[in-house]
């Protein structure tokens, strides 16, 4: 698989892997990955992911000209970047996702550009990011506010709101972007009250998927 060589080929992880995604197999046969940048450890421990949460090691320098160099390999008109949440790092690991952004527009500046983003504990940090202006920013609300002490620890349904409206007030050309995932044991109710407050803050973009659970012990 080409896709799966040129990764391999340039030391690069995806979030399809290191979150244990069960569509991997399919999104992959069809050419299509998102990129996990500033590594393999998150220094949040959310109810419902696989990925590693021991001690992040220190950003990846090299890593934002290879994730270029795959870019412009796989041919992608779109690409999306997403991050391990980074709460060890002064700029909470905005700065190396911009220099990923500017690499990826210094082969090709038609390349839209999506992020996947962590909540920056609400810093200052996020204008690093704004800065760097992505065409979509992406900050997923995960599920209903009822269920984040046990699904989404160490996250705020109230400041997952502040930064989608951040992105919205500040820099109003920026598509911005949230996602639910179903099957957590919200109510319908539920999830239209958030899509309205999404939609207050002036979203745009929302998906909805079933959560699949990526072993027996996540959530």
């Amino acid at each position: 698989m080409s896709l799966k060589r040129t990764l391999k080929d340039l030391s690069l992880i995806t979030v399809c892997e290191e979150a244990g995604c069960p569509n991997l197999s399919e999104c992959w046969d069809s050419g299509t990955a998102t990129f996990m940048v500033l590594g393999e450890r998150c220094t949040r421990a959310c109810g419902f992911c696989l990925v590693d949460t021991r001690k992040p090691e220190a950003p990846d320098a090299d890593e934002p000209a290879r994730v270029a160099e795959a870019v412009q390999r796989m041919g992608l008109s779109y690409a999306v970047l997403t991050m391990v949440a980074r709460d060890d790092l002064a700029d909470e690991g905005m700065g190396h996702v911009a220099e990923c952004i500017a690499a990826i527009r210094a082969v090709d500046p038609s390349i839209r550009i999506e992020t996947l983003i962590s909540d920056a504990r609400g810093t200052a940090a996020l204008d690093i990011l704004l800065d760097a202006r992505p065409d979509v920013m992406n900050h997923n609300t995960e599920t209903v506010p009822r269920l984040y002490d046990r699904v989404r620890r160490n996250a705020k349904y109230q400041r997952t709101l502040d930064l989608l409206k951040q992105v919205k007030d500040e820099a109003p050309e920026i598509l911005t972007k949230s996602g639910l995932m179903l099957g957590l044991g919200e109510t319908m109710d539920e999830v239209l009250d958030v899509a309205s407050d999404l939609r207050a803050v002036g979203v745009e973009m929302l998906t909805v998927g079933q959560y699949l659970q990526p072993t027996p012990q996540s959530y």
